[in-house]
């Protein structure tokens, strides 16, 4: 069976390990063996190193096939000194085979010695060249030029040559990218896989070893705990909190770790790998529910059929389509894979390898998304400076105008249209460097990397690139009410932009936009009117947000237009009262199919019918106002109904009023309850003007009752910014 080559601190364990031969009866060498086959590769290595250490000098051979195994297991928990040692004894004893070679080879670029790792890459080259294994064997590319394919070998030996050649020049370049060491979010073991989360962004998510993680034994993978979910909060002035674990159903103690979110923040993705005395360790992912501020017990996320294989790092797509993820299942390049499998509502649908040029013989882990659309993930298969490196992959221009309506997914389901990036360094280094996290649409956040611990250990760094950012950040909202995250809104850009955005729990949604380009965008939810905005984003000189509001008016209850003002004891409207009207123009524009009731309404004081009189007069002020605007009379409806409807309370309001909760109408009785202020605050609540939407069908039908227009097809690409973009309609 295929070996699954990971380590503990990635939470990706061995699915299967093909024992070595039994080397004698020693106590140490049967301890080791039973523990490799369970893919305990602390407890393996140390065993392997007693076996090691009684074994007689003489013994050369036993020597150095201890010294061979010991060298793979602290390979496996990133011990890379310790490995490196093991390979050179291995190699001084005879005991090593090519492969050995082109991992030793390996090892020593992930220590940054560029120099013998280049020599021994050649070394491993010419070996192949003389075998006759460095290309496929009658196998040729098609183009003009006819180029052999490497060999898995050969591929990840070309790679590791221009590694050693480049990474000395990348690291005296440098970038444009800063680092810094996260001490607040450190300890003295373990600390990996930051992601950031909440509307602000002031809360992050990472796994950690450190002695507060939950259970008392310690992992014979790592020799540390097994891995919790620890959580910072960022206060008022920036500053986070010390790091506490995740309480509630969440932790375990087995192995928890690799977090991601849905889109809403409703969901959490993570990796768990249990703990089986008798058997070697499987990761699957697993998905944890949120209910205030606490996170359920994980159940399991069914992936596929397939028992036999581990999956971990799950990353779900901006959109919230696709969960991408990483496995040593069949199909793919080899080593660990980046997959996805699409999220449906009736469950998972079918799983998809990335293929080239993400994937490669070595292994690609942990996929992340920059809210553009930018696809990172780190692989040690591909040219880098020593480990796992950063990489970023973006659209081929080619395919770019073809994917813009995929952007969150950064391809389509053909997965050969990237162009991959290396960041440099410092976000790369020698080591191990992985799990990005961003802060809204800015290049900067968080990742880890394992720089400069010679126990192999993990840690939090921060990132920024300076770059000028421009983006969109909108909230939709109930008129007079709460956040809608329900919500969707249809983004339409004259550059062939057109996207479906989801919206947080807050309502809020964030989108980068490209300078030069005019955009269109309608907020829809069931139970509400379209709400729409425009814009045209002008090239800026520093990083811009552009703030928009969608607030929906619903089509069941009562909307407060807010801001409408009269004079005293009359129904001329006051000139402030303007804006809150041309708000209501622009609304009922936007959704020429409505027709509404336009209400007035007073206070308890003076006699009912004097109140009833001057709320008539009112409402139809704001009517006249309406259709002086364009607006056709038969759409409205005024109606003056004075003390008779009193105002009944909903939750925003009464956050606002101490002394008010959900539900209270504010009646005569009522009011007279309350003291002399709280009287006058019911009173000016009284003291309002409201719409109703009476009809969602205004001039669809002729006078046979039939459509006037049928529904159009929907075009899969738009090109044009008229109202025709959009499928305007009221759930």
């Amino acid at each position: 069976m295929k070996r699954f080559s990971a380590i503990f601190r990635l939470l990706v364990v061995a699915v299967a390990v093909t024992a070595f031969s039994a080397c004698g009866s020693d106590k140490h060498l049967k301890k080791a063996e039973k523990y490799l086959a369970l893919g305990e590769y602390f407890d393996a290595a140390t065993e392997f190193k007693k076996a090691y250490q009684t074994t007689p000098p003489k013994e050369r051979d036993k020597r150095g096939q201890r010294a061979l195994k010991m060298a793979k297991c602290y390979a496996k928990i990133n011990q890379t000194q310790a490995a490196l040692a093991g390979y050179r004894n291995a190699i001084r004893y005879k005991q090593t085979e090519l492969d050995d070679h082109l991992t030793y080879a390996r090892l020593l670029l992930k220590n940054g010695e560029y120099k013998a790792a280049l020599t021994e890459f050649q070394a491993v080259k010419d070996s192949l060249t003389a075998r006759g294994e460095w290309y496929l064997s009658g196998v040729k590319e098609s183009g003009s030029q006819g180029v052999r394919k490497l060999t898995d070998k050969a591929l990840l030996t070309q790679n590791g040559i221009e590694s050693a050649q480049n990474a000395p020049k990348w690291k005296e370049n440098g970038s444009r990218y800063t680092v810094k060491k996260m001490e607040i979010f450190n300890s003295r073991r373990a600390d990996y896989s930051p992601m950031l989360f909440g509307d602000d962004f002031d809360r992050i998510y990472f796994t950690s070893t450190r002695n507060e993680a939950n259970g008392d034994e310690l992992s014979g993978i790592t020799g540390t705990k097994p891995g919790d979910i620890f959580f910072s909060e960022k206060d008022d002035k920036g500053k986070w909190s010390r790091p506490e674990v995740v309480q509630g159903g969440l932790n375990s103690d087995y192995d928890e770790g690799a977090c991601s979110f849905s889109a809403d923040g409703r969901e959490m993705y993570l990796t768990v790998c249990k703990t089986d005395p008798s058997s070697p360790r499987f990761a699957e992912i697993v998905k944890s529910n949120r209910s205030d501020a606490s996170w359920s017990k994980p159940t399991e996320v069914k992936i596929s059929n397939d028992t036999l294989s581990s999956y971990a790092h799950p990353a779900i797509s901006p959109d919230g389509q696709w969960l991408y993820f990483c496995s040593d299942m069949p199909g793919g390049k080899g080593g660990l894979d980046i997959w996805r499998v699409r999220l449906t509502a009736s469950g998972m649908g079918g799983v998809e390898n990335l293929g080239e040029p993400i994937n490669t013989p070595g292994d690609e882990m942990f996929p992340a998304f920059r809210p553009n659309g930018d696809f990172y993930f780190s692989s040690n298969g591909h040219a880098g400076m020593g480990g796992l490196d950063i990489f970023i992959a973006k659209p081929s221009r080619n395919e770019e105008r073809g994917t813009r309506n995929e952007k969150s997914n950064t391809q389509s389901s053909t997965p050969n249209t990237y162009i991959l990036e290396h960041p440099g360094y410092p976000l790369n280094s020698q080591a191990d460097d992985f799990g990005m996290t961003f802060e809204g649409p800015y290049n900067r956040g968080y990742f880890c990397s394992n720089r400069g611990d010679g126990r192999g250990w993990d840690h939090i760094y921060s990132f920024d690139n300076p770059e000028i950012v421009q983006a969109i950040k909108g909230w939709v909202y109930e008129m007079d009410g709460y956040e809608l995250p329900a919500a969707e809104v249809h983004l339409v850009g004259d550059d062939g932009t057109n996207e479906k955005l989801s919206v947080r729990s807050d309502g809020s949604f964030t989108y980068v936009v490209t300078p030069g380009v005019s955009y269109v965008m309608l907020a829809t939810c069931k139970g509400y009117l379209n709400h729409k905005e425009e814009l045209r984003v002008e090239q800026a000189e520093e990083s811009e947000e552009y703030t928009l509001q969608f607030p929906l008016a619903s089509i069941t209850a009562p909307v407060l237009i807010d801001n409408i003002f009269y004079d005293f004891d009359k129904a001329t409207l006051r000139p402030e009262s303007t804006k809150a009207l041309d708000e209501l123009v622009t609304l009922l524009n936007e959704n020429p199919n409505v027709t509404i009731e336009l209400s007035a309404h007073c206070d308890f004081k003076g006699s009912a019918a004097y109140n009833k009189r001057l709320s008539q007069k009112r409402a139809e002020s704001v009517v006249n106002y309406l259709i002086e605007h364009g607006i056709a009379a038969d759409r409205l409806t005024p109606v003056g109904y004075g003390k008779e409807k009193p105002k009944r309370i909903n939750k925003k309001v009464a956050s606002k009023h101490k002394f008010l909760k959900e539900g209270d109408v504010l009646s005569e009785e009522f009011i007279q309850n309350l003291s002399g202020k709280e009287q006058e605050e019911c009173n000016q609540l009284n003291r309002r003007t409201e719409f109703t939407v009476l009809r969602t069908t205004y001039g669809m039908f002729d006078e046979k009752g039939q459509l006037k227009e049928l529904p159009k097809p929907k075009k899969q690409e738009k090109e044009s910014l008229d109202d025709d973009e959009f499928d305007y309609y009221i759930e």
